[in-house]
């Protein structure tokens, strides 16, 4: 893997947290880049209002991994609405820093976390 990554986003790339899918899932949230073809899915758990489980299945480059693993690890165990705050350049702090040209790759964990959250919020209103 080329420099240009910090070494907690090849940790994160290489042994990524929360990976897999929640069959029976509260929420979730698929989100995909036409232009890199990247896709993510990020499954939730809610208790009172908070994340109690979070796992996620992402097809794409290290950035993209990373972002998601990350991000599985900042929202666990937060509120719903602290979890909507995520910004993407929360998530490239916490990984140390992203190269410009992988930006995006954060920006895709942080919608999928918010469209699982919609998904969730959808399902408990009927």
């Amino acid at each position: 893997m080329a420099d240009m990554y910090t070494e907690k986003v090849k940790d994160h790339f290489y042994n990524p947290r929360n990976v897999g899918e929640i069959k029976d899932a509260d929420g979730a949230g698929t989100v995909g880049n036409p232009v890199c073809g990247d896709i993510m899915t990020i499954f939730i758990k809610v208790k009172d209002d908070r994340i109690i489980d979070i796992k996620f299945q992402t097809y794409g480059c290290a950035a993209a991994i990373a972002s998601s693993s990350i991000t599985t690890e900042i929202v666990k165990g937060k509120t719903l609405d602290e979890a909507m705050m995520l910004t993407r350049d929360d998530v490239a702090n916490e990984l140390g820093g992203l190269p410009a040209i992988k930006m995006h790759c954060s920006n895709l964990a942080t919608d999928a976390l918010r469209e699982a959250i919609k998904d969730y919020r959808k399902k408990k209103k009927k």
